[in-house]
């Protein structure tokens, strides 16, 4: 098995945490992924103890300590009167319940370390400028074709290209995603622009409203704040990533609320706002045909409001490895890897719904008892690196 070509498609944060896991392993994964230049857009994303306790597996502890953010404590906040409705440890008692921290962290430094450790393993591990076109299969071999005509062979293919993946198509056909009304507005706020007291202690807050939400967060040692803002909208489904959005726009979506949201809109510079537009997907009923799988958002694309997105094609990548490991056969370790994943994933995605339902329910009462966490539902209680595969 360690001889296996295994091909993982997609240089994201899934595929390359898949590699690297690999690596450790005695694996020699290859990754192909069609952009020319490595890199990663986008801004914040939240670790929970269960992607922290897969990432450590796998070499990243001391990383992740120097790179992430641990908050003591987070928060729950009225939409209009900026009220604190609920507060929720974090620090240091997540190690103590878990075994391991919560962190938030910029995505580029997220994905600048795993390349390093990728490529200081092996040089040759990843190859830019092949976007994938096909797949087939035969006589236990895959074959892969890329847009530019050329071609790789491979014993096994792991479909880790995202939202949008065109190994899911190429395997399943192109599903119709729901748009679900709600688009996502992001931004990144320097602290300097920012007031003194326009971030309330805690440093880690979700507001909370009719049919909108804000959270935000520090990263990068608190010199940057982050922010994902949550809105129902009508009529504009664009699903890119990073399409621009406007200081008024943003403004619009939140007049009315409390002074600290508002501050925080008008202090992000122009360049830093972006939008897109939330979609949902059924869960696939498989994720294996033959020789190929699909991991991550490739296999189960979550909407964000349990913030679990990442921590899933993290757990993902490093179950996958151990059922390599752990088989004597190609088969034997998709059968395995499917078996471990598919009832979690799908539960995630089902819970994330419901979330995003309680947050934007507009309710005045609200409080911990309607308040839906990964936490509460035990989703962060699980370590990748040891459960049973």
């Amino acid at each position: 098995m360690k001889d296996s070509r295994i091909a993982i498609v997609g240089a994201g944060i899934a595929g390359l945490v898949a590699a690297g896991a690999l690596q450790n392993l005695g694996f020699r994964p290859r990754v192909y992924e069609r952009a020319t230049e490595l890199g990663e857009v986008g801004a914040g994303l939240t670790l929970s103890p269960n992607a922290t306790h897969a990432l450590n597996s796998i070499g990243f502890a001391t990383e992740l300590e120097e790179l992430g953010m641990r908050p003591d404590q987070a928060s729950v906040r009225h939409w209009q009167s900026g009220e604190l409705k609920i507060a929720i440890s974090r620090g240091e008692e997540m190690i103590e319940k878990f075994g391991a921290a919560y962190n938030h962290i910029h995505r580029a430094d997220l994905h600048s370390m795993l390349v390093n450790k990728v490529l200081a393993t092996d040089p040759q591990a990843i190859r830019l400028g092949t976007e994938f076109a096909a797949v087939r299969e035969h006589d236990s071999i895959v074959e892969i074709e890329f847009e530019d005509s050329s071609s790789v062979q491979a014993d096994v293919v792991i479909g880790a290209d995202g939202l949008r993946s065109s190994v899911r198509a190429a395997l399943f056909g192109s599903d119709q995603p729901r748009f679900t009304g709600y688009v996502a507005f992001r931004g990144l706020v320097p602290i300097e622009r920012l007031p003194p007291d326009a971030v309330k202690s805690p440093s880690s807050c979700l507001s909370t409203g009719n049919d909108r939400s804000f959270a935000r967060y520090l990263i990068r040692d608190g010199r940057l704040l982050n922010f994902v803002a949550l809105a129902e909208r009508d009529g504009w489904r664009d699903e890119g990533w990073s399409i621009p959005a406007s200081t008024d726009e943003v403004l619009e979506e939140y007049a009315g609320w409390h002074e600290d949201v508002q501050t925080i809109i008008r202090s992000a510079p122009a360049d830093s706002l972006f939008k897109w537009a939330l979609f949902d997907r059924e869960p696939l009923r498989e994720w294996t045909r033959g020789r190929v799988t699909l991991m991550g958002d490739a296999a189960h694309p979550m909407l964000p409001f349990l913030g679990s997105g990442a921590a899933m094609a993290i757990e993902d990548a490093v179950v996958l490895a151990r059922c390599f490991e752990s088989s004597a056969s190609i088969d034997e370790a998709l059968s395995r890897y499917v078996a471990a994943r598919y009832d979690r994933t799908t539960f995630v995605m089902q819970k994330s719904r419901e979330a995003a339902e309680a947050y934007h329910s507009g309710n005045d009462e609200y409080s911990e008892r309607q308040h839906i966490t990964a936490e509460k539902l035990g989703i962060w209680a699980y370590n990748a690196a040891e459960v049973t595969v």
